[in-house]
């Protein structure tokens, strides 16, 4: 279907691809790999026609449809959901608009022997053909349920695509390629901005998908449910494998160690026969044996290692300056642009060397607490603060609008830089993979994984104390996140982290807070303990509910009880820990303690305030004078108040 000829591309001297070959198939899989600035997302634009390369060709049929997802693109503002993603209906919108101007033209004219009215009426049935084949359902149909199989929910469909974020843009972006109904989809790095329901959706969809697919991710688990062959572009090869992306790890292995061992065992049958030529070459009597074997080496087929790609992020952190135990505080807090609230009621504390995770569908507000924490954002409530002594590093999600595309690599660094770290800047980009001409580079020719590494490289510069990353491995390839997520684990400092990456978030970091329909609600434990735990409570709430409806009719008539004071005293009932890992045991156990202690801590607030009350009562029945009695009663109203508020609360904790 599409080829692939002798492609060679160059700039200034590097080559980036030399002398390619290979061929896209009608329903290939392809998994397309390599570190970052490898040229996968420029092999993309090639097939495109965005780019042009030095030599070669490549072969597209006329008529093809080629479907697009870039890594960085401009979003529509102006538009609704709903409207931006019918925008994708163009073809189909036009072929009517052409239907029923043909329609009125047949209408009025009387030549009905002419050869134009004739082509007239093969035309109109020429489209109505094909409207048959793009309309199988209502536009508004398929892109409601692509929309929603893409997370958005059925009321966000009217919202402007303006009050979205970056990352909600990019599904409607996606689901206008998935409605145009391509022939070949190139997709890159199509999961950076999908959480895991719209993940296991956009596999279902693209297991199905009647076309070709040519697939640039970083998502182990997602290359190998889709992918069925895997390319990667190395050192300006590449190399083919008709398999999926693990197992394809495994046969590249195999084929390295093999290739080194031949190459091995020809070295030492080179170097005896060149020992034993050097040894005879002027013995008469060995004279024919010497002259075979080097006839023998000049007809040698030599074997040659492929070159591989080892270089590697080389990253360690400073050592973090000691900060305050409360790194961040929040309470009471509400927070939103214009009169749009996006949090609200959030109470938070971050203390010293935790590392913790933000977690959530886009669009729930993990960023915009972000910006609160760096200053970018201020509250419309409450109180949030850093503590004492906190140096923060900020590692935005946007980086596209960040860096100054002008600038170069080296001087990106040499702008903020100061102190002795600047005679350090050239072996901290060789850290980051920026070396000899590369950090010349301007900012604007970077790949998104490159950039990536160039703002992660900026915090570096300074030691910092507190690290606030934003999706930080949105664009990095496999090896660098594992190197980065290293490095993290080796920090001493407190990270607070935005990411959708289980792989990435398991191991490091030990506290969860989720954010969910305006709220944030605190998990205790890793990532894997999180989600296990959210399974369990959607099992639970799906019981509770079933429950609710199977008994609704016999509870609808009894009364419910007013809530009485907490009564000490009475016999615990042990959660079940049947079935659970000791992990699970030990975690559960903690967060029992933790809300028995909560429990306690509210029962004695709330005998304190009752005694405080029956000593105020007392008070008032004795009062000399007005001012006393006005004191007693402002002071018995605020303690009354508080009781009910502790009440609520110690309701919410029993329940």
């Amino acid at each position: 279907m599409i080829s692939i000829n002798n492609l060679t591309v160059s700039f200034g001297g590097f080559t980036l691809l030399n002398d390619i070959n290979f061929h896209i198939s009608d329903n290939d899989r392809i998994g397309l790999v390599g570190k970052n600035g490898a040229g996968k997302s420029t092999l993309l634009k090639l097939i495109l026609g965005i780019n042009a390369p030095t030599s070669g060709r490549i072969l597209v049929p006329q008529g093809l449809k080629i479907g697009y997802l870039p890594q960085q693109m401009e979003h529509a503002k102006d538009k609704s959901v709903m409207d931006e993603a019918l925008t994708a209906f163009s073809e189909l919108f036009g072929l009517h608009e052409e239907i029923d101007r043909i329609g009125v033209e047949l209408a009025t004219r009387t030549d009905y022997e002419s050869k134009e009215y004739g082509n007239l009426i093969v035309r109109l049935n020429d489209l109505n053909d094909r409207i048959s084949i793009l309309e199988s359902e209502s536009a508004e149909s398929q892109a409601e349920r692509v929309l929603l199989g893409l997370g958005f929910k059925r009321e966000e469909l009217g919202r402007p695509t303006a009050t979205f974020s970056q990352g909600w843009n990019m599904r409607i972006e996606l689901a206008k390629v998935l409605l145009r109904k391509p022939d070949v989809l190139l997709l890159d790095e199509p999961t950076n901005h999908l959480d895991i329901e719209s993940i296991e959706w956009f596999e279902d969809y693209l297991k199905s998908f009647p076309g070709a697919i040519v697939l640039i991710s970083h998502d182990r688990k997602f290359l190998d449910n889709i992918t069925k062959r895997t390319v990667e572009i190395m050192l300006g090869k590449i190399y083919d494998y008709k398999v999926p992306y693990s197992r394809y790890k495994e046969l590249r292995k195999e084929r390295m160690e093999q290739q080194r061992a031949a190459y091995e065992n020809q070295q030492r049958m080179i170097s005896k026969t060149e020992e034993f030529i050097e040894r005879f070459r002027y013995k008469a009597t060995k004279s024919n044996q010497v002259q075979s074997r080097i006839k023998q080496l000049e007809k040698l087929d030599r074997i040659e290692i492929d070159q591989e790609d080892r270089s590697a992020l080389s990253v360690k952190f400073p050592p973090a300056p000691r900060s305050g135990q409360v790194v961040f505080k929040a309470t009471d807090l509400k927070v939103g642009y214009g009169r749009k609230v996006i949090l609200q009621n959030v109470n938070m504390t971050v203390e010293r060397g935790e590392k913790i995770a933000f977690v959530g569908r886009n669009g729930e507000g993990k960023t915009t607490l972000m910006r609160v924490i760096t200053k970018e954002l201020f509250p419309m409530e409450g109180e949030a603060a850093l503590g004492y002594n906190v140096s923060m590093g900020y590692y935005a999600q946007n980086q596209e609008d960040i860096l100054d595309k002008n600038d170069t690599v080296f001087g990106t660094l040499d702008k903020i830089a100061v102190g002795d770290i600047r005679t350090k800047l050239r072996d901290i980009l060789a850290a980051f993979l920026f070396k000899g001409e590369d950090i010349d580079k301007k900012v604007a020719v970077l790949s998104g994984g490159e950039r990536a590494r160039l703002a992660m490289a900026k915090l570096i510069l300074k030691p910092h104390n507190l690290l606030a990353l934003d999706e930080p491995t949105n664009h990095m390839d496999l090896l660098s996140k594992d190197l980065l997520k290293q490095a993290l684990q080796a920090y001493d400092g407190t990270i607070i982290i935005v990411s959708h990456d289980r792989d990435f978030l398991d191991g490091l970091v030990n506290k969860i807070y989720e954010f969910k329909d305006g709220a944030v609600k605190e998990h205790l434990g890793g990532v894997n303990d999180f989600l296990e735990r959210k399974k369990l409570e959607s099992f639970k709430e799906l019981e509770r509910k079933a429950s609710e409806t199977a008994d609704a009719r016999s509870l609808s008539a009894e009364p419910v009880p007013a809530p009485q004071s907490p009564e000490k005293g009475k016999e615990e009932i042990l959660p079940d820990y049947s079935g659970m890992s000791y992990q699970q045991m030990k975690e559960k156990e903690k967060e029992r303690r933790k809300l028995k202690n909560r429990i306690d801590r509210c029962e004695k607030e709330i005998a304190d305030l009752e005694n405080k009350l029956k000593d105020l009562e007392n008070k008032l029945g004795t009062a000399l004078g007005r001012e006393e009695l006005e004191k007693l009663t402002a002071e018995y109203k605020r303690c009354k108040d508080a009781l009910e508020e502790k009440m609520e609360e110690w309701i919410e904790l029993k329940g």
